[in-house]
């Protein structure tokens, strides 16, 4: 978009896609590539090499934030998720994707369509939520069940200058209005939202109170709760209304243009104008983006 403002070219397609299912995300033990050591001296540098479980971690314990409070958001996700599949809510987003599986029981290949979702587990209690252990922490309360799924996904979209678009004839979904990264201590980069968001708002000229809907990235229940309640933001009627990454899961370079497909359609059902889009970055940063519906 920003090369698009600035004349570079005139037409770009944002998007991405991820296999997480393929890559299991090793971690720094199984990195091959090398490592500043002076970076590890240093307290702050040394965070970006944190796990991103270990980081959500650091925000329960630093900012206070129960295992049940990090469970009851994940099962608010995969609620409103459930509720919006069952109702046809993601149907103007999704592509169905036609293409051959292997059956683990028979060994048999056969062709399948996907056409939505199949992260979304609508029977999701606190309760069952609770009978997981922690995985990155002894005692820890992060869990399999309240962060985001291992999912593979791919997700574009198509951005172009008001006037290019009018002169190819095409319905313009949405205007970019603004974007922020913001910087955060590597240690808890998941509180990233929480900074970035506030900034792109003001960027955009308007006050938080003027945005319609929140999409924002739930990489962990434990940040994206923290960036819900530090910002005093109506999680009822405004964030995550058809649920998220919890539920639908997080493909790395997918979530961005996933996530403004999202937003956009939804703020067009509820004739509404404007709305947020906003993730944690590892090694310490937020992002944020401002999207407006004429």
């Amino acid at each position: 978009a920003g090369s698009i403002k600035a004349g570079f070219y005139d037409v770009g397609i944002a998007g991405g896609v991820e296999s997480m299912t393929f890559e299991k995300m090793p971690g720094m033990e199984a990195w091959k590539g090398q490592i500043n050591q002076d970076a590890l001296k240093h307290k702050k540098a040394k965070g970006c090499f944190l796990s991103m479980g270990v980081t959500s971690e650091n925000v329960a314990e630093k900012f206070g934030i129960s295992r049940e409070k990090q469970d009851w958001y994940s099962e608010q996700s995969h609620k409103r998720a459930a509720k919006a599949r069952e109702t046809g809510r993601f149907k103007d987003e999704i592509v169905p994707v036609t293409t051959r599986v292997k059956d683990r029981k028979t060994g048999e290949w056969k062709t399948v369509t996907v056409t939505e979702d199949e992260g979304i587990r609508p029977n999701t209690t606190v309760e069952g939520l609770k009978k997981l252990r922690a995985v990155f922490k002894k005692g820890g309360s992060t869990t399999a069940g309240n962060a985001s799924q291992l999912s593979d996904g791919a997700s574009a979209m198509l951005v172009m200058k008001r006037s290019t678009a009018n002169i190819l004839g095409l319905k313009i979904d949405g205007i970019f209005r603004s974007f922020s990264v913001v910087g955060v201590d590597p240690h808890i980069m998941g509180i990233g939202p929480a900074v970035a968001i506030p900034a792109s708002v003001k960027k955009a000229g308007l006050r938080l109170k003027d945005i319609d809907l929140f999409e924002i990235n739930e990489a962990f229940a434990s940040q994206y709760s923290y960036t819900v309640e530090s910002l005093g933001l109506d999680f009822k009627n405004k964030v995550n209304v058809n649920g998220g990454a919890i539920a639908l899961g997080h493909p790395l370079g997918c979530t961005g243009a996933r996530m403004t497909a999202t937003l956009l359609s939804e703020l067009k059902k509820r004739k509404q104008r404007y709305g947020i889009v906003s993730m944690c970055i590892g090694t310490g940063m937020g992002a944020s983006a401002v999207f407006e519906v004429e």
